[in-house]
């Protein structure tokens, strides 16, 4: 027992040391964890506890160090933190770096609908990471087939569309994150619409691909589900070939007849059989207009395109495997060589946020959202008026690696690594918001200036200055009303600063200390006296701006909501753009200095 005796009393030591008095559970379950056999003996062991815990309890903190020193003298020293391993992205097969005969030549894909956002981003950086390391080739091509039907467009207010706009939101985001693509060779699908109908009829002509003029409905519940064969698969070559003139010439409509690849009816995964690749929309395209009324499906047209651009690595989302296997299929079929496809898992995304450009775009539309660059986006644009920097989010994305299991990405990982690289160079300034003023007496001057660092952390960026006036031998400020209300913890079992009540002493940060000699049950009159700037260890720091020589601020956040407070004068004269910390508060990018306001962008 007395091995038993010696490892509980130092984890009750520890664990006293830690939270003042030590939990007989917390302490118990420590010593089951490491010491398992002993689990069935618990009856035997609580006894004994209760003895050490009543004893260690009793010791005052000296002693209680002194005493684990004795039992364990490194149970003091810190543990070095081990910083998390990166997941390193595995090698590509059939690749070697700078390859000049066979280089490494991979796509990125955006579909112009509105601006990329996070879940966008994951895709193009690892194709961009997986490019640079072997010194390839990366191409960039629009994926702007039509996404919707005329009659969709119009009473869908959902209904997926190319967004003229979005050709270059998307360029200006890909530039944002660094991406080293082909510049000088930017595709676009639809410029390709007739390279996809001549390998369509080609398909047709060569009886793997037939014109199917059932209804959606019908060949999903008749043949689809049941894995029959549907009667127009042997309707004759003439015919076929009839039905296609009639989809391209305008006798069709929308929905009457679509080309459908024989991928067969007795595939396992219903989504598969006989896939649709070909089908009507008369939309209008912001780029060709009405050419064409034929348009491909995305599967098709990468199983062409991503053959006849040489492309020799895919990367994309597990969610994207259907479009796989149907590319796949196509190569067999055309006796072209496989391409090897890697699939990484999807990000799943907090409650706090959504991914949908089609929504965005709708908030938008409906002025609900000031633009692509508001906060509520998520678009790379609205990361960018955040203050996120590229390498921030660049980084937060190759640190998931390419496990094909779901990730519950986390924001607080980008806002992590933001606040690395923008805190050294990101300047402090003072912040109340929900202000309540605050009248102090006695004063001596007729100013009182705060000359505060503008970077804790960066002395050479110098001071500011904060002028406080004083009327008579009176002067007003602004402090938050956080201040005046009981403040708790993070966890919210401890009381970091009661509730402020008459008599309470504390320093205006960076000025002089006060005595309270009045204060209303709801704070809203607070009077006090000077007592001192005479600067005074432990005692509280209340932040504060002056009541007249201020700056009214306004910060919209991710979530909608919208911060309204005072911030020091010197924000005024700022520039736009400036990436600045308020402290107590975070970090936010100002977008505007209106004429009555700061308006500002919270970043984190």
């Amino acid at each position: 027992m007395e091995k038993i005796e010696r490892v509980l009393t130092i984890e009750a030591l520890k664990n006293a040391l830690k939270f003042d008095k030590a939990n007989s559970k917390a302490v118990i379950g420590k010593f089951m964890k490491n010491f398992p056999e002993y689990r069935k003996k618990s009856a035997e062991i609580k006894p004994i506890l209760e003895k050490i815990l009543e004893q260690v309890n009793s010791w005052g903190k000296k002693k209680k160090i002194e005493e684990l020193k004795k039992l364990d003298p490194n149970a003091l020293q810190e543990k070095a933190k081990k910083k998390p391993e990166k997941k390193k992205l595995p090698d590509l097969p059939n690749a070697i770096i700078g390859d000049k005969k066979t280089p490494v030549v991979m796509r990125i894909a955006p579909y112009p609908s509105g601006a990329l956002h996070i879940g966008n981003a994951r895709m193009i950086v690892l194709n961009d990471e997986y490019v640079k390391r072997y010194k390839g080739r990366l191409i960039l091509c629009f994926d702007d087939t039509i996404g919707s039907t005329k009659k969709a467009i119009k009473t869908n207010p959902k209904a997926k569309y190319v967004l003229p706009e979005a050709y270059d939101l998307i360029l200006e985001g890909i530039n944002w994150l660094g991406i080293n693509y082909d510049k000088n060779n930017i595709m676009y699908k639809s410029d390709r619409v007739d390279i996809y109908k001549k390998y369509a009829i080609q398909l047709i002509k060569n009886g793997d691909a037939y014109v199917c003029t059932c209804k959606a409905d019908v060949f999903r519940e008749k043949f689809k589900k049941l894995g029959k064969n549907c009667p127009c698969r042997s309707v004759s070559l003439e015919d076929h070939l009839e039905r296609w003139r009639s989809m391209n010439d305008g006798t069709f409509e929308e929905g009457d007849a679509v080309v459908r690849l024989k991928t067969g009816m007795d595939q396992k995964d219903p989504a598969v059989r006989d896939h649709i690749i070909m089908r009507i929309s008369d939309a209008e395209h912001p780029r060709i207009g009405t050419k064409t009324r034929v348009w491909p499906l995305l599967d098709f047209s990468w199983g062409i395109d991503d053959h006849e651009f040489g492309v020799t690595h895919i990367i994309r989302g597990a969610d994207l495997q259907k479009e796989g296997f149907i590319e796949e299929f196509i190569w067999d079929i055309m006796g072209w060589k496989k391409i090897d496809i890697f699939l990484y898992g999807r990000l799943k995304f907090s409650h706090d946020f959504t991914l949908s450009k089609t929504k965005s775009r709708i908030k938008i539309k409906n002025g609900d959202f000031e633009g692509w660059n508001d906060p509520r986006t998520w678009s790379l644009q609205s990361l960018e008026s955040r203050g996120i920097d590229p390498k921030a989010l660049r980084e937060s994305l190759l640190d998931l690696g390419m496990s094909m299991s779901g990730i519950n990405f986390s924001e607080k990982w980008l806002y992590s690594k933001n606040s690395k690289i923008i805190d050294p160079k990101a300047n402090r300034y003072w912040f109340v918001e929900n202000p309540v003023s605050f009248e102090i007496s006695d004063l001596t001057k007729k100013e009182y200036i705060s000359s505060p660092l503008l970077n804790p952390n960066n002395e050479k960026l110098g001071k500011r200055k904060i002028v406080l006036n004083v009327d008579g031998d009176k002067a007003s400020v602004l402090i938050s009303k956080l201040d005046i209300s009981e403040q708790r913890s993070k966890k919210g079992d401890k009381v970091r600063f009661p509730k402020m009540k008459k008599g309470d002493v504390f320093r205006l940060k960076d000025l002089f200390t006060v005595k309270i000699n009045e204060i209303t049950p709801k704070g809203s009159k607070i009077k006090a006296n000077f007592l001192t700037e005479e600067v005074e260890k432990n005692i509280r720091k209340i932040q504060w701006v002056p009541k007249k020589n201020n700056c009214s601020v306004r910060i919209l956040k991710p979530d909608g909501q919208i911060t309204e407070g005072f911030a020091e004068l010197n924000i005024k004269s700022l520039p736009i753009s400036t990436v600045l910390q308020f402290e107590r508060y975070g970090y936010v990018k100002i977008i505007e200095n209106r004429q009555d306001y700061i308006y500002c962008y919270f970043s984190h």
